[in-house]
């Protein structure tokens, strides 16, 4: 008996669909039309807000005993951002282009933090763990990477304060290759005994 396991998209923020979206890849920086929500301004407003259309999902379909022997989840975990999502209200080109770097920052930060879920899947899926296992797993992570990025959006005032950005963006990235490991693509080193 084939059972169906498909864990709806885990997502930090926004919605993933079809062609709208960008999967994480370190050689793309976004660009002020990744920002394609109709709710979209620059200087129409006095005012400043940016949505990030950055997303962390995981999904996986595979039979009881595919699971059970399956150690390597890291194909399973997506890093992408939804153009149509992604909402930025600059009152100039300037405000928008210090915000458009803190969401490079952001998306960046995001598959950070998908790599860290990688990783803990890979460290803590044992043979026989139910398909919930990861739960509080993805719930850790996701409370993680609000705070982080919570904090960043303030320190920084969404990007404004370039320098403090472009310190913690060379953090983000410095971990990013440190869990090289778990890029979506990679199998992670097997444990020597």
């Amino acid at each position: 008996m084939r059972q169906i396991f498909l864990l709806i998209f885990l997502i930090l923020t926004g919605v993933v669909k079809g062609q709208n979206t960008i999967e994480w890849d370190s050689r793309y920086q976004l660009q002020l039309s990744d920002f394609q929500s109709i709710a979209t301004q620059i200087g129409q407003s006095n005012n400043y807000s940016i949505h990030s259309g950055a997303n962390i999902g995981f999904s996986f379909y595979m039979t009881n005993a595919e699971f059970m022997f399956t150690k390597n989840f890291n194909s399973k975990v997506n890093c992408s951002f939804n153009r149509n999502s992604a909402t930025l209200v600059a009152p100039d080109s300037v405000y928008a282009a210090d915000m458009l770097n803190f969401a490079r920052y952001g998306f960046d930060l995001s598959e950070l933090y998908a790599r860290k879920f990688r990783k803990k899947l890979f460290e803590e899926k044992a043979a026989f763990s139910d398909a919930s296992f990861f739960r509080p797993l993805f719930d850790e992570i996701q409370r993680e990477f609000a705070e982080e990025h919570t904090i960043a959006g303030t320190i920084t005032d969404l990007g404004r304060n370039r320098e403090k950005l472009s310190e913690l963006h060379q953090k983000v990235l410095e971990e990013i290759d440190q869990l090289s490991d778990f890029c979506k693509l990679c199998k992670p080193p097997k444990k020597k005994r």
